[in-house]
């Protein structure tokens, strides 16, 4: 069953469960330019809850509750219209790269790359279809 947003609003927001959010947090906005907009704070250091956003999307994340590994490819897709300024900012700040930016058989651009805890982020100049 497809939900569409009368609003225009996303109907879903990726989130993120880390070891250390603090530093994923300063990761996430030196490496690929995103903005914290929110954070509830918990005990000892820790977040319940917080939102990052880049462009019109947005993210989510916490103190991770689980001993639960990052997956191995699977991970975000942002859209970036500049890829090789991107790459270059995202791998000066620590990001590790899984492949460098890259030219595709159908015209787009893409890199792609792990955080400091091991999810996968995918950068390119391709915008999926809205499916609206």
């Amino acid at each position: 069953m497809s939900q569409n947003s009368p609003d225009g609003m996303p109907t879903f927001y990726p989130y993120f469960g880390y070891k250390d959010p603090t530093a994923a947090i300063k990761f996430l906005t030196e490496a690929f330019g995103f903005e914290k907009t929110a954070e509830v704070p918990g005990d000892n250091g820790t977040i319940i809850h917080a939102e990052m956003t880049f462009g019109n999307g947005t993210i989510m994340l916490g103190t991770s509750t689980h001993d639960i590994p990052a997956p191995a490819e699977h991970g975000i897709y942002v859209f970036v219209d500049d890829i090789d300024a991107h790459y270059k900012h995202a791998e000066t700040a620590g990001a590790k790269i899984v492949y460098p930016p890259e030219s595709t058989e159908w015209g787009t651009r893409r890199y792609r790359c792990l955080d400091l805890e091991g999810y996968e982020w995918s950068f390119g100049n391709y915008r999926p279809s809205s499916g609206g």
